[in-house]
């Protein structure tokens, strides 16, 4: 077992100290609740350290069973166990896996206040053999660390990442949704868990590790709004990184989209607001004159896992790929040309999702129709059929788990 954190000291309820110290008065009564209400892990909203298990409990259902169906919504539910790891005296040290509940934060947590909090997206995959892969696992390794590096926080060796995704992915084998029903979900983080207030940086971190059997992201095609007022990262800051201040600081003009109708927002670059970088979910891909044509990277674009795993396809498949600046003003001219043939969003979650339509300044420009020649639907299908095994791994991607 972990040996006890920062984050698993009980909260104090009462301190006592010599000459002014402020002192809580309460009634006889009154400290009776407190105590009750700290055993049931009531107060203030404060968990206790029993294990969640229940949805009244948490927002997050905590399945104890195979999933039958992953039609509920995606990240709703969760497999009943996760994996924790700590760091602490200049080094990564001990994994234990346990069951799925609550982390024990004081109130002065520095990842609370100052942000130290990232995370990866990856899924697992039931094959046609009925073994388990898990999806490039390396690479997702490599862009945990370029987070982690950039927000301060120390390196994962890559054999201590890989045994942890291994070891819980076995562990939780029948979470994994039958072939062709959807995939578990693997969301690794780590924080801060360092305590004070001062503005530092910690010397102590949390990784966690939980999993959860997910359908699609997206149930139909979806529509996006092109972004020219607010930015979602500039050049030198953390836009590349997958830390959760990226998201939060998105959250309000993406939510503003959603009450007029749209499911994700088309960003544009921080200078001139004109140059598309991703859809907030995923990256952005369009074909436009039989070219594949997707932003290059900058240090405000996320390096996609599946990003890179299409180019890579599609290049091999015959098509013409670009990775360049392209500015919403292409967009404009080539639906107005006939030119816009697809759009198209691409993430670890998404996968790939078709873009119906497309807003740029309160104009609206539809996609043509898709079918099953579309690149966007050959793409997805090759990439679902090498995770799956019925078509040949040649790029090594698959780490697969006899289980």
């Amino acid at each position: 077992m972990l040996s006890e954190s920062p984050i698993s000291a009980r909260p104090r309820l009462h301190r006592e100290t010599g000459g002014r110290a402020a002192k809580l008065y309460c009634s006889k009564f009154t400290k009776l609740l407190l105590y009750l209400s700290v055993v049931n892990g009531l107060l203030c909203g404060i968990p206790t350290n029993k294990a969640m298990t229940t949805t009244e409990q948490t927002p997050t259902k905590v399945i104890d069973h195979k999933p039958t169906n992953t039609g509920a919504a995606f990240g709703s539910e969760v497999s009943a166990h996760m994996l924790m790891g700590v760091y602490r005296d200049g080094q990564w040290q001990e994994q234990a896996i346990v069951p799925f509940g609550p982390l024990m934060l004081s109130p002065t947590n520095l990842a609370l206040h100052y942000g130290q909090s990232i995370f990866e997206g990856m899924k697992a995959f039931r094959m046609k053999d009925g073994n388990i892969s898990v999806f490039r696992i390396d690479k997702h390794h490599e862009r945990l660390n370029k987070t982690l590096e950039r927000m301060s926080m120390p390196q994962m060796p890559f054999s201590y990442f890989d045994q942890a995704i291994r070891e819980l992915v076995a562990v939780d084998a029948d979470y994994v949704p039958d072939l062709n029903e959807g995939s578990l979900y693997i969301r690794p983080f780590v924080f801060a868990t360092g305590e004070g207030f001062r503005v530092r940086v910690s010397d102590t971190y949390q990784f966690v590790i939980f999993t959860g059997p997910v359908g699609d992201y997206y149930q139909k095609p979806v529509r996006v709004k092109v972004e020219t007022e607010f930015i979602r990262a500039a050049e030198g800051g953390p836009g590349f990184a997958k830390c959760a201040g990226n998201y939060a600081a998105a959250f309000y003009p993406t939510q503003k989209a959603n009450r007029e109708g749209f499911d994700n927002l088309l960003w544009t670059d921080s200078r001139q607001h004109e140059f598309i970088e991703e859809s907030g979910t995923m990256n952005a891909m369009f074909v436009i004159d039989e070219v594949l044509i997707t932003p290059s990277l900058t240090g405000t674009i996320l390096d996609g896992i599946t990003r890179d795993s299409l180019i890579r396809l599609a290049r091999d498949m015959g098509v013409k790929v670009q990775q360049r600046k392209i500015s919403y003003k292409e967009l404009i001219a080539g639906a107005e040309q006939g030119l816009l043939q697809e759009a198209f969003g691409v993430g670890t979650a998404a996968v790939v999702s078709p873009i119906e339509l497309i807003q740029v300044h309160g104009q609206d420009y539809p996609l043509p129709p898709y079918s099953d020649n579309s690149l966007w639907f050959r793409l997805k299908q090759r990439l679902t059929q090498i995770r799956t095994g019925y078509e040949a791994d040649m790029y090594g991607w698959n780490t697969v788990l006899d289980v």
